[in-house]
């Protein structure tokens, strides 16, 4: 038998367990706070939903499940691979929220401001940052159309993260409309914005001259290239610039108002910056994309955006929706690595007792003690010296007895 986990995914010791329960406790409590709801909905979803989610590089990376008996004998001998699974472990909350909103839409508020923190899972190749199961912590806005519903979402999102002590970050924000209204300008025809917008959002690693490689691989029209490339090479990247290549001057009124109003909420505590060459790889945003960097980690820890046309695949008819999800592992790594403690937390103190004590008495004094600590009632071992070591390594400073009044310091003087 293995004792390893299987890759992509982890065991977590208690005190990482400790401080993750406490940063999804205060984002959590951010969210409640300004009137979102949490719901739950289950990991596994129908395969031909998952399929059609419009999910980007993500729809490659599905954990799919086989179907079973009778039914898989018949999906093996039709020789058809995509006959061989019904269902799929979902890869992130988006879709299942869209089909829950669409299940049970008038049970619900309108608009819908809703809470997801749940596990999420895709057969990445698993490398820092990326693992193939992770958590995610998602607020959505459903049934509201106005550009104020982007502007709560990234204020809520930013209050959560300085909440837990994050600073120094830069919400980054885009409409993909003006995006594709600029790109059909140059002369990408319609059915091609989308492969485009893809290879645009990776300007920052592969530069233009790697967007240009790319486009031409595409065999995309020459001239449409060069326009594009001209346009990138120029380094002109204001909204103002942006907008006028659009062709379409009212496209950006709803960006110009959410990158004023999220940047007078900031005030300075974080950045919020327009940023042209932002795309996100789902396929189902419809306007405007946000994220947040920051200069700890090289890639988003947060990200999300406008996505009017997802629930509609279920119902037939369009419902307005945009959320913004944290990348929960990522902030974890990154306060982690910085030796994040968690504020006020109690100490932690070790009650030892003997063989012969009197239990009942023991948790009794336990009680008292957790006014003012966390306390674990433990065997006096015989070599008391070396479990008060170990009890100092695992994060105990204080250590109580059951026959005694002593309360010890770990590795400090005895108290009384």
């Amino acid at each position: 038998m293995k004792t390893n986990p299987l890759k992509g995914m982890r065991d977590l010791l208690p005190q990482e367990q400790a401080l993750r329960d406490y940063i999804q406790g205060e984002i959590l409590a951010t969210y409640r706070a300004s009137g979102f709801e949490r719901i739950s909905t289950p990991i596994l979803e129908d395969m031909e939903n998952l399929d059609k989610s419009e999910g980007g590089d993500n729809l490659n990376l599905i954990f799919k499940v086989l179907k079973r008996g009778d039914k898989l004998e018949k999906a093996l001998a039709s020789g058809q691979e995509k006959e061989l699974s019904d269902m799929g472990l979902r890869y992130d909350l988006t879709l299942p929220l869209s089909r829950y909103y669409a299940a049970n839409r008038d049970k619900l508020p309108n608009p819908f401001k809703v809470i997801q923190t749940d596990r999420v899972y895709r057969a990445e190749r698993p490398q820092k940052g990326r693992l193939r199961e992770f958590v995610q912590c998602d607020i959505d806005i459903l049934g509201d159309s106005s550009p104020n519903a982007e502007v709560e979402l990234i204020d809520v999102t930013a209050r959560a993260l300085l909440r837990i002590g994050f600073t120094g970050f830069t919400v980054n924000i885009n409409d993909r409309r003006i995006l594709r209204g600029m790109l059909a300008q140059m002369g990408f025809a319609p059915d091609t914005l989308d492969s485009v917008c893809i290879s645009f959002d990776k300007m920052d690693k592969i530069g233009v001259d790697g967007v240009e490689k790319e486009l031409t691989e595409k065999q995309l029209p020459a001239q449409a290239i060069q326009a594009l490339c001209d346009f990138l090479a120029a380094g002109k990247f204001d909204l103002d610039t942006v907008a006028a290549q659009c062709g379409d001057e009212a496209l950006s009124a709803d960006l110009r108002y959410v990158l004023a109003t999220s940047r007078a909420l900031a005030e300075d505590r974080y950045k919020v910056e327009y940023s042209p060459s932002l795309v996100r790889g789902q396929g189902y945003y419809t306007g405007m994309v946000f994220e947040v960097t920051c200069p700890q980690f090289s890639g988003a820890v947060a990200g999300g955006g406008r996505y009017d046309n997802m629930v509609g695949k279920f119902i037939g008819q369009q419902v307005p929706a945009v959320g913004f999800s944290i990348g929960f592992e990522r902030i974890c790594s990154i306060l982690l690595e910085q030796g994040y403690k968690i504020p006020h937390a109690l100490e932690k103190c070790a009650l030892l007792y003997l063989p012969q004590t009197d239990f009942a008495a023991v948790l009794a004094k336990a009680e008292t003690l957790r006014q003012e600590y966390q306390v674990t009632v433990l065997p006096q071992a015989k070599k008391l010296g070396k479990q008060l070591g170990n009890l100092e390594a695992a994060g105990f400073t204080k250590v109580a007895f059951g026959d005694n009044d002593d309360l010890k310091t770990l590795g400090g003087a005895k108290e009384k």
